[in-house]
């Protein structure tokens, strides 16, 4: 059947149409919207300012990301379970009568959430808040059975059983139930049963092939520890007489130098230093036996003599050396041994020991395990639901607010509460800026954020505490001249902290169209204090070289004075290049007064027009690139940094972006003194300019009059103008 068409109801925001969500049928037909309508496909569950326990509940494939269908999903599940899904626009506690009991599975709700709130003594509550659900512990730790496949100790009456349990736990690891307490699971269990059996297997083999795998009987056990103990020792031993027998110039390098005595003999020894432990066992020599007594490397005399007393002695006997060929005996009477061990199976039951395994699985503690796990998995449907009272709680306390920022930015450009993406203000430079994002790696995110047209700020925040973090703060209103690396403000985030932020990187755009009109003028400027200082910094370098030079000068007075070099002549060609030079400035000056000549011949308004043109010709480029910026000014790109999928246009234009960025004002009520209680020292430019400008008007009218056409004979300046007369 094909589902009733719905009527939607749209705002207009940053330059798109963005779905109002209002009503509960809005809620019920969301899956009926085009996705090419939501304001974004998808979102990070984590750096947000928003519940990450609420968003991990929707993030049902647990890839760290809500997509469409798991936000659709999420509300189709709550308009289920909730008598009117228009109580999700009311958000808060989650009142009972709000749980349907139209189904099953509502029904099991209600009576999970009114179990909760009687377990923390509330039975007269008829609302319970997502902190009553958080305390649903204290339900399953009065329950016996709590419906998570996990048997507590706690629960285990029966001696045996319990026992068993503690040795399943002290072996294969605690499994957790619901409460907190370390219990056994299914999967526990059978895992233990199963190295049970394998090592009684394996062990068994052992009275099956006793010749072979027990040579010293049950004393064969310790015998191969201390064997193994000194097994590489003593191949060492054999294998550097054998290189000795080889060449016999090895042997002095296979005993060690003296300069390795010396290194360790001015520290203070033991007889079980590492370092002299590294040394040979016994002194190398072509064709040796290895002495068992004395002659041994003092760090190893203990295990040489445990390996003697349970090894050689029970094998072949007393004797003060051991030969090659003697080892090869007592090794090879190990080898089955060995290889049995190294094929041990069920090891981490070892420790229990034969007697106590072989007792535990003829036991009947694990069917009584059993039989306690089968009943706690009867009650988990009952018990599940108390976890979906939770998810309720959340889903109604929170959705709302997730899909005023996903299905559309109603958040953000409503402006009555701060967007999840928002974490924070910061105050800089006698702004506000409340548009504020976490970001990870500053270089990633400008990478993509520069497309957002916007200025960014990418500050480091710090706490003493010494929380740290990193925020992309825009900048839509005021001017960048302030703006630089390095420079301090303070950041404060949604819950009211304050930190310390400094500015590490900036994306430069244009803020306003004022600004770029003034930016080609203050770049002059600046252009021009730079050499300017440069200019005095290289006449202070050549200065301090005269000085350095007139220094030496009078230093060597004494000394014999070389021929002075004769004056180098002009060359000719020097004197027309400067003569070309002077022409060409003389051109450029007589030009420029035939310019303003010019201009000056004309009224005072007209000559006014003049430099404002000029003046709008040299910043209208500036003005139109700012215009065009500021129009494509964009929220999306410094979105998709920080991993979200935005789909539609975010806008931000200028009166929005002054919204964003709020400039410090004088308020209009406020009182002023004019009294300057630290003037500035007067300065001789604004009265240069209003010289200049006087000079101007005045040049104008005597122009205008054609005074200066008289003065100058007629050479410059325009004639008086005739007046007309009529006669009657």
């Amino acid at each position: 059947m094909t589902p009733s068409k719905h009527t939607w109801r749209f705002f207009r925001a940053g330059g798109s149409d963005q779905v109002a969500l209002e009503t509960a049928d809005d809620l019920r037909h969301l899956r009926q919207l085009d996705p090419t309508l939501w304001v974004a496909l998808a979102c990070p569950v984590k750096g947000l300012e928003f519940d990450e326990r609420t968003l991990a509940m929707m993030d049902t494939d647990n890839d760290g990301r809500i997509r469409i269908p798991e936000v659709l999903a999420a509300v189709e599940w709550a308009c289920a379970q909730l008598t009117d899904p228009a109580v999700l626009f009311r958000g808060g506690d989650l009142a009972l009568t709000s749980i349907s009991d139209a189904t099953d599975e509502g029904k099991r709700l209600r009576a999970s959430a009114q179990e909760i709130l009687r377990s923390l003594g509330k039975d007269e509550a008829t609302h319970i808040s997502v902190a009553d659900t958080m305390e649903k512990a204290k339900v399953f730790a009065q329950s016996r059975y709590n419906g998570d496949g996990v048997v507590s100790l706690e629960i285990i009456t029966d001696a045996d059983a319990k026992a068993v349990a503690e040795s399943v736990i002290a072996t294969m690891g605690a499994a957790t139930d619901r409460s907190g307490r370390a219990g056994v699971s299914q999967a526990t269990l059978d895992a233990f049963v199963a190295e049970c059996e394998a090592y009684v297997a394996w062990y068994d083999r052992s009275a099956v092939e006793a010749a072979s795998l027990l040579p010293l009987g049950e004393a064969t056990v310790p015998a191969f520890a201390a064997l193994q103990a000194v097994r590489a020792k003593i191949d060492d031993y054999f294998a550097r007489c054998r290189v000795a027998a080889f060449d016999a110039r090895a042997t002095g390098a296979l005993n060690l130098d003296e300069a390795a005595y010396t290194a360790v003999a001015a520290k203070s020894l033991t007889a079980s230093a590492a370092d002299v432990a590294s040394f040979p066992l016994a002194k190398v020599e072509a064709g040796r036996a290895l002495p068992l007594g004395a002659g041994l490397n003092p760090a190893w005399s203990a295990a040489m003599a445990a390996f003697v007393a349970q090894v050689v002695q029970p094998v072949i006997g007393a004797r003060e050396t051991l030969s090659e060929a003697e080892w090869a005996t007592l090794t090879s009477r190990f080898a089955a041994y060995a290889a049995w061990e190294a094929d041990k199976h069920g090891g981490k039951v070892e420790s229990l020991g034969i007697a106590r395994v072989r007792e535990i699985l003829a036991s009947n503690a694990r069917a009584t395990l059993n039989a306690m796990i089968a009943e706690d998995a009867a009650v988990a449907p009952a018990m599940n639901a108390i976890d979906n009272v939770e998810r309720l709680a959340r889903y109604h306390r929170d959705l709302l607010g997730l899909l005023n920022n996903f299905v559309a930015f109603r958040d953000f450009y409503g402006r009555e509460r701060p967007a999840v993406f928002q974490v924070g203000t910061l105050y800089l430079d006698g702004r506000r800026a409340d548009l504020c994002v976490r970001v990870d790696d500053a270089g990633k995110h400008a990478a993509l954020a520069g497309l957002a047209k916007c200025y960014l700020a990418y500050c480091d925040c710090t706490r003493p505490s010494g929380e740290k973090l990193t925020i992309a703060a825009a900048f839509t209103g005021g001017d960048s001249d302030n703006l630089m690396v390095g420079r301090n403000g303070v950041f404060y985030d949604r819950k009211g902290r304050d930190w310390d932020a400094t500015i590490t990187k900036i994306v430069e755009n244009p803020i306003s169209i004022q600004q770029a009109f003034w930016a080609p003028y203050k770049k002059l400027v600046r252009l021009i204090e730079e050499q300017v200082a440069k200019r005095a910094a290289a006449g202070q370098a050549a200065s301090d070289a005269k000085v350095a030079a007139a220094a030496t000068t009078t230093a060597t007075l004494d000394q014999q004075k070389a021929p002075a070099e004769p004056p180098k002549k002009i060359d000719v060609g020097t004197v027309a290049a400067l003569g070309v030079a002077v022409g060409a400035i003389g051109a450029f000056v007589t030009t420029l007064i035939g310019y303003l000549t010019g201009v000056f011949k004309l009224p005072f308004w007209q000559v006014c027009l003049v430099f404002a043109g000029i003046m709008l010709a040299i910043s209208l480029p500036s003005m139109a690139i700012a215009w065009l910026k500021l129009r494509q000014r964009n929220l999306g790109p410094i979105l998709d940094a920080n991993g979200w999928a935005v789909n539609g246009r975010v806008k931000m234009n200028v009166p929005f972006g002054a919204k964003l960025t709020r400039v410090g004002h004088v308020p209009l009520d406020a009182q002023s003194s004019f009294a300057v209680k630290y003037p500035e020292p007067p300065t001789a430019l604004p009265k240069l300019i209003a010289t200049l400008v006087g000079i101007a008007f005045v040049l104008s009218l005597l122009n205008h009059y054609g005074i200066i056409h008289r003065l100058s004979g007629g050479a410059v300046g325009k004639p008086t103008a005739v007046r007309a007369t009529t006669s009657l």
